[in-house]
């Protein structure tokens, strides 16, 4: 009955608290160990995963210890531990700028209702607490006249453009996790390249963008193994341009990793713009 219970709580604890503001976890030690079992771990690796969609503004990490060993050991031990954890979750793409506390506390006394056995409470203090708090909302930016012109078609670029317009390819989509474009975005793609390649009086960068990843996070592209697919993207186009005919002295590419999505489909944060920086007369 007291195993039941002490699993119990754990499981609530972590469960519970993805209804509030701030999401918390616990992983729990071996004696004097500050490396964590791999049970642990695999649990501390599901709730990093739920972190995906979440727009976070700190993490904080606190280590503690039981109540066996001296002050100083249980401070030096409880700070190893908070230490293990952040390397985990810079492993694992959650960038240290997010990290704020990492800190050891020494040993806690826990007390846990009908929970006698003091090896238990023992071990449950044998632990390190996780703290990601979420950004608040921001309130939504009064509407301007966009800059973006949003229509994918060749007869946008032949139009009247200016210095800091942004055309941006709705219909050109790459597959997931590679800088190649797919199948049916290829037609799109050349019908552009030609256009470009009349329409000499523009010089613009090609920006490359990603999805799902944290905030402003590049993703690995899966053919080279890179941390840097927004780039590969605007390296894709900038190429395939270029071997349609463009001058590469009217182009650059540039990667912008996750630092505009769009907003909906995350499918349509896979893409690339335009952006013009000189129009000659």
């Amino acid at each position: 009955m007291n195993k039941l219970l002490v699993l119990i709580l754990i499981t609530f604890n972590s469960v519970f608290a993805f209804s509030q503001k701030e999401l918390r976890h616990e992983v729990y030690f071996d004696t004097d160990k500050y490396n964590l079992p791999p049970t642990e771990k695999n649990r501390l690796l599901l709730f990093i995963s739920t972190l995906t969609d979440v727009d976070i503004e700190t993490i904080s990490i606190f280590g503690f210890c039981d109540d066996i060993g001296a002050d100083t050991y249980n401070l030096k031990l409880s700070q190893q531990r908070a230490d293990a954890i952040k390397s985990i979750f810079s492993s694992n793409e959650i960038s240290d700028e997010l990290i704020t506390n990492v800190d050891g506390k020494g040993e806690i006394l826990l007390k846990i209702v009908e929970e006698k056995n003091l090896l238990k409470i023992r071990g449950l203090n044998r632990k390190v607490e996780i703290i990601v708090t979420p950004k608040k909302p921001k309130p939504k930016p009064v509407e301007k006249k966009p800059v973006v012109k949003k229509k994918d078609t060749p007869e946008l670029i032949k139009g009247d453009l200016k210095v800091g317009d942004k055309i941006v390819f709705e219909n050109i989509l790459f597959k997931t996790g590679y800088s190649t474009v797919t199948y049916g975005s290829k037609k799109t793609l050349e019908a552009i390249a030609k256009v470009l390649v009349e329409r000499k009086d523009i010089y613009f960068t090609i920006q490359g963008h990603v999805c799902c990843t944290q905030y402003s996070r590049d993703a690995v592209d899966r053919k080279t193994k890179k941390r840097n697919l927004s780039e590969a993207r605007a390296k894709y186009v900038y190429d395939y341009f270029a071997k349609k005919g463009v001058d590469k002295k009217r182009m650059r590419h540039l990667g912008m990793r996750r630092k505009f999505p769009l907003g909906g489909d995350p499918k349509f944060d896979r893409r690339v713009e335009i952006l013009i920086t000189y129009v000659g007369k």
